[in-house]
């Protein structure tokens, strides 16, 4: 066990604008929901009206359109933090 409490130091995105990439954004979010759920599935969760892992039961195993709004905010938060990481490690996103 450590001794000390740990301090998380996550890289600065505070600079990072996205402006230009809410719809990939978005389409990331959805997309990263796919992902979780296919894996869920793949492990026999299946949907429940309650969170129960004993169970393997979830309720947002729906797709991305009939989340709550709460559980898409979730998602776009993550990939909204992951794409500004990439741009502050001095990456390009280009469409081709």
């Amino acid at each position: 066990m450590a001794e000390h409490a740990y301090v998380p130091h996550p890289i600065d995105t505070s600079h990072i604008k996205l402006d230009e990439l809410k719809v990939l954004l978005e389409k990331l979010a959805r997309n990263a929901h796919e992902v979780w759920a296919q894996k869920r599935i793949e492990d026999g969760w299946t949907l429940g009206p309650q969170r129960d892992d004993a169970q393997r039961k979830h309720p947002c195993l729906v797709p991305y359109d009939e989340l709550p709004e709460s559980e898409k905010e979730y998602d776009r938060a993550l990939v909204n933090q992951t794409l500004k990481t990439i741009l502050a490690l001095g990456y390009q996103i280009v469409k081709r």
